[in-house]
């Protein structure tokens, strides 16, 4: 117990605040037992860090612990909880309990039976927090953190302060927004980057390896991550690889479940499965029609890849700057809003809003007569009317 709360202590000192993730200041850290989903390299475990740095007390009355610790080949976590419960230990955070057998089990009795401690835990985005033998969902506040948005990217990359804005603000007043933003920045320049190498925080040790940086992390939440909620063979990992390549030198892709069976040797009834784990994932994006949901069993509309960095670094330049536009677009506004596959556009969103995607010669002619409708362009730094410029979706988050 002591050695953890050296080591706890000695990476809450190390952890950098110069950046601080949008999510720290949405979660309600009141809250007894708190659970934070998100990809491999989105940033999870500098949030825990910069939270206790920020917010507790340095009384050894905080307790961060990563779950691979040595400590569990011979001690439990409910042990763990109990003793530091018992030392006057307040608040206890569990770092990817993924990694832990039968986590779920001892979160509950850690909660049920010791009622002084909060926890707050996080995991990969594949698990089901809500499902399993000890379900959660009466006890715990689940949270997910996304991949940065550009707002973020721009903050690290620039060091400038940019606020967030709301998707009715953008709709509404984004001449004024645009005008107050471009005064700070060159919003295209940087949006070109982001596209790049801006979706994960890891940029800012090596733009030079990041895309190998990335592919790395892909294998490792396929191998490890997904392994590790799923328990999948060998064998199967290597369909899943082969699958995620089949998409991503497609997207959008429009997925013929025979015809892509058959490709990657997945049976039908697996492969849907295996399409909502790479989804869970945070490495593709599922989209249908609104009147249609996506479900564990439901063949999507259409499949993306979660964002530009996952496009340009898998696609193997077989992508246009069109599918570019798309991916970004939905992966910033999916984490925060409804996107579905709108019947004669491109996208609806939150059922009500129909956006075209396109660059700074798009016409209104597919939106013509049609309420709630926007061309959104890419490569212009203001837009009017109806007309918005693509970057300014990076600043919903």
């Amino acid at each position: 117990m002591e050695e953890l709360l050296l080591r706890s202590q000695a990476k809450v000192r190390r952890v950098s605040l110069d950046f601080k993730r949008y999510l720290l200041t949405q979660i309600n850290w009141s809250n007894r037992l708190i659970a934070i989903k998100g990809a491999r390299g989105s940033g999870k475990t500098t949030l825990l860090l910069q939270y206790i740095a920020t917010e507790l007390p340095a009384d050894g009355s905080a307790l961060y612990v990563a779950m691979d610790e040595l400590f569990f080949a011979e001690n439990t976590m409910y042990e763990l909880a109990d003793d530091f419960s018992k030392s006057g230990g307040k608040y206890l955070f569990l770092d990817e309990v993924h990694k832990y057998p039968n986590w779920s089990r001892e979160i509950k009795l850690i909660y049920d039976n010791l009622p002084d401690l909060k926890v707050v835990f996080t995991s990969s985005s594949i698990l089901e927090i809500y499902t399993g033998e000890s379900d959660l969902s009466r006890r715990s506040i689940s949270y997910t953190l996304n991949e940065l948005s550009l707002r973020e990217f721009i903050v690290l990359e620039k060091g400038i302060q940019l606020s967030t804005y709301s998707l009715d603000e953008i709709l509404k007043k984004h001449v004024e927004i645009a005008t107050e933003i471009n005064k700070k920045i060159k919003p295209i320049e940087l949006f070109k980057k982001y596209t790049q190498y801006g979706a994960y925080p890891y940029f800012i040790e090596d733009k030079e390896s990041y895309q190998q940086r990335l592919l790395q992390t892909v294998n490792l939440i396929i191998d490890v991550d997904l392994n590790a909620v799923e328990y999948l063979n060998y064998e199967m990992l290597v369909k899943i690889k082969k699958l995620l390549y089949a998409i991503a030198t497609s997207v959008p892709f429009t997925p013929n479940i025979s015809k892509l069976s058959e490709k990657t040797n997945i049976s039908r009834g697996n492969l849907v499965k295996a399409l909502h784990l790479l989804e869970s994932a945070r490495l593709i994006h599922q989209l249908n029609k609104h009147t249609k949901g996506i479900g564990k069993l439901t063949k999507p509309e259409k499949i993306f890849l979660n964002n530009t960095n996952l496009l340009k670094t898998l696609a193997n330049k077989n992508w246009n700057v069109g599918t570019v536009r798309e991916t970004f677009f939905i992966n910033q506004v999916k984490a925060s809003e409804q996107v579905n596959i709108a019947p004669k556009s491109d996208f609806l969103v939150n059922e009500k809003y129909i956006f075209e995607i396109g660059g700074k010669n798009k016409t209104k002619k597919q939106i013509q007569n049609i309420k709630n409708a926007y061309v959104v362009k890419d490569n212009i730094e203001y837009g009017v009317g109806n007309i918005i410029p693509l970057w300014l979706f990076g600043f919903l988050y």
